[in-house]
């Protein structure tokens, strides 16, 4: 079964031009075909192609079958992006197939890159989905500065992941609450300055560590994606 991305079902039977072209071009679907499409919002939809024309693909809906949470709690990882995009987009991608609700870039005072383009990452997100059979899209946020992120109301569990070992640190598979929401920091390849430490410190982040190896950016973030999704499976 072929899956496309419709995130405007509930309004419109028509598949979104890019995946129009995919359906049609590429895999050469035709009308009655069978198809699964995902909303990104908690559903798949069974349907069948209804209409082709002019590199446009209709459909009709069949069943919805409503996705189950596949885990407890809201995972929002906050991530300054790494100066090769390669790195940040294949942390996006195997973010997403292993489960992750949000994802935020940080712009932080050792930051190697300081301009992310979200459209590119959003496709990333959305091929993830599919490849995992996911029909929750995770939301993608603008970049935002390390203090104006830090200093937000930010409901659940809080945590900053950093290397200094001067510094009193847990692990994060330690201090993680099984269902509670949380938002963790990952810093970029220099690590966080010592002072945007104490701040996320003093807005109650509580220091943590991903283990003894030193990692880089992108598998840091995995690494605190995959302890969160063990923690709170369903």
């Amino acid at each position: 079964m072929h899956y496309f991305y419709t995130p405007d079902i509930r309004t419109s039977n028509e598949l979104p031009l890019e995946e129009a072209a995919h359906a049609i071009r590429v895999l050469r679907l035709q009308i009655g075909d069978e198809i699964m499409l995902i909303n990104g919002k908690g559903s798949f939809f069974k349907a069948k192609i209804s209409d082709i024309g002019n590199k446009r693909c209709f459909f009709s809906i069949m069943q919805e079958l409503p996705q189950a949470p596949i885990w407890n709690g809201h995972l929002h990882i906050a991530i300054a992006p790494t100066k090769n995009m390669d790195r940040i987009e294949w942390f996006t991608e195997k973010a997403t197939e292993i489960g992750i609700d949000e994802i935020t870039f940080l712009l932080c005072r050792y930051s190697e890159r300081k301009v992310v383009k979200n459209e590119r990452i959003e496709k990333i997100l959305i091929s993830g989905i599919k490849q995992s059979l996911k029909s929750r899209l995770p939301r993608l946020n603008d970049m935002t500065d390390f203090k104006k992120f830090v200093a937000q109301d930010i409901p659940g569990g809080k945590y900053i992941a950093h290397c200094y070992k001067d510094t009193e640190r847990v692990l994060l598979k330690d201090v993680l609450t099984q269902g509670l929401d949380a938002t963790i920091l990952i810093g970029p390849e220099g690590d966080f300055s010592e002072e945007e430490v104490d701040l996320a410190i003093r807005h109650g982040f509580t220091p943590v560590s991903l283990g003894t190896s030193r990692l880089r950016t992108e598998t840091a973030a995995l690494a605190a994606c995959h302890t969160f999704v063990l923690k709170n499976e369903i």
